[in-house]
């Protein structure tokens, strides 16, 4: 299959519910425009969500997800069906640079740029190497204790920058996102973010209609200052067409975010490459999604995926933009029409970069307030660090291990906690890097260490009942029997 060589399924329609439509496939030109459309519509609000949270610029991030997207598909020579929107994974490492004396946008989007080649370079060698080299190099507690750790990280920038500007519009955005996301199937749950924000800002209008303005500290600020919850002063003379606007500094001193290039410094791009074990897993867990819904053998393209978003993430860095990621909220929308055509993304791609080319778009997500911000980042952040909860449970990791247990342990604190490191006065690791570096690397040096038979059950090739752990696969059986020892709870095994 070529990229673009698609063949009409049928007569371009739907045959009924269970008719499935394949990726090198198509529908009907007009009902493709309005599956892809669909598919803008599902990525849309994490997609402009995300870069706000990052101090990025929504409308940069919007057009560069779209050609980022396309590049994706190119490389995949369009065999998975995947949308790249805003990767949530970065937000932990950019919230660390942006606690950096001196740390500008630049600073933010060359440490991402590494990133993504360093992905790329990964998926790279995955592809010639293989998908197995990924288990044995990052297993499901190493991936699943990063994720945690990164999403976790985040609490104090919900506690310290976006709460604190607007509570009860924080509160009441997080009471709507939680009510929507669990009392309405299928898509309208799927979107409740994207609500969310609507929600509180229309929430926000009212209440400076009505009780007036609020006394606040913006984000950014030191002193608390009285204005509206929703400034819209820079909507109306914003043009409805043109690029997205160039980096400045505001009035107010403060840096305004729009396309620019990138700056490095290792001290940032040491905060943000952990980012990369997310991507890895996060992208394996979507091209094995696609591949079952699809019931195709996609384990030979998993590098190509993997390398196609590090190329995604690279290039929109490169202009200013925000990293980028597969996902799941397109896979969703896969799943439930149960139409993989990758001619939807071509369409889905091409309407977000027509989105990116309106500055008054643009201007208009810049104006979300860090109240509705709060709410939403709340869940969000949480939601984050769960999918490192979500990734172990799949995987049946067993915390009975130490091997399992004790680095990932250590790691998740020092991450969550911030704990840091010094080296000299210019040079500290801390938080997520330090965090990440524990993790997979007392899990590796913790496993050489260890006897055969914590080996062996690290690896998964025992079969877990209770509090026990034993089997007879790799003689693993034997290795128990032999000398019944004491687990780290001081449990034996069963006869």
């Amino acid at each position: 299959m070529s990229a673009f060589g698609w063949k009409l399924h049928g007569d371009g329609s739907l045959a009924g519910p269970d008719d499935v439509v394949a990726p090198d496939e198509r529908l009907s030109w007009g009902r493709t425009v309005g599956l892809g459309a669909q598919h803008v519509v599902a990525m849309f609000g994490a997609t402009f969500v995300f870069p706000l949270v990052m101090g990025l610029n929504p409308q940069l991030a919007i057009m560069m997800s779209g050609l980022a997207t396309i590049l994706f598909l190119l490389i995949v020579n369009g065999k998975v069906p995947s949308y790249l929107g805003t990767s949530a994974s970065f937000v932990g490492g950019v919230a660390a640079i942006r606690a950096q004396e001196g740390a500008t946008s630049a600073t933010v989007t060359g440490a991402i740029l590494i990133a993504g080649l360093v992905l790329a370079a990964v998926g790279v060698l995955i592809h010639f190497l293989g998908s197995g080299v990924l288990h044995r190099v990052l297993p499901p507690v190493v991936t699943g204790a990063v994720v945690m750790l990164i999403g976790f990280n985040l609490a104090p920038v919900v506690a310290g920058i976006y709460w604190p500007q607007d509570q009860w519009v924080a509160l009441a955005t997080m009471l709507f996102t939680i009510v929507v996301a669990v009392a309405f199937k299928g898509f309208i749950g799927r979107i409740s973010v994207f609500l969310a924000l609507i929600f509180g800002t229309l929430l926000s209008f009212l209440l400076d209609k009505t009780v007036g303005p609020i006394t606040s500290v913006l984000g950014g600020a030191s002193e608390a200052t009285t204005h509206d919850r929703w400034n819209t002063s820079g909507i109306g003379p914003a043009d409805w067409f043109g690029l997205p606007p160039k980096t400045a500094i505001g009035p107010d001193g403060l840096e305004v975010a729009g396309w620019h290039m990138p700056t490095f410094s290792m001290t940032a791009i040491l905060l943000v490459l952990p980012a990369v074990i997310a991507l890895v897993a996060e992208n394996t867990g979507h091209v094995k999604a696609v591949a079952e819904m699809t019931g195709k053998d996609l384990d030979p393209m998993m590098g190509r995926a993997i390398a196609g978003d590090g190329v995604g993430t690279a290039f929109a860095s490169f202009f200013g933009g925000s990293p980028t990621t597969t996902y799941a909220e397109n896979i969703g929308v896969m799943a439930a029409t149960r139409v993989y055509s990758t001619a939807t993304y071509y369409v889905a791609a091409a309407v977000a970069v027509l989105f990116g080319l309106s500055p008054k778009f643009g201007a208009l997500v810049f104006s979300v307030p860090g109240g509705v911000l709060g709410g939403i980042t709340v869940v969000l952040y949480g939601m984050i660090g769960l999918l490192g909860a979500k990734i172990w449970k799949e995987n049946g990791v067993d915390f009975a291990n130490p091997i399992n247990l004790v680095p990932v342990a250590a790691g998740i604190i020092i991450g969550v906690g911030d704990v840091q490191m010094k080296f000299s006065d210019n040079f500290s690791l801390g938080g997520i890097a330090f965090g990440t570096i524990v993790a997979v690397g007392a899990y590796h040096l913790a496993k050489a260490l260890a006897p055969a038979y914590l080996r062996q059950r690290a690896e998964g090739t025992a079969i877990a009942v209770g509090d026990y752990v034993y089997g007879d696969q790799d003689g693993v059986d034997d290795l128990l029997q032999e000398d019944k020892p004491e687990d780290f709870y001081g449990h034996r095994p069963k006869d």
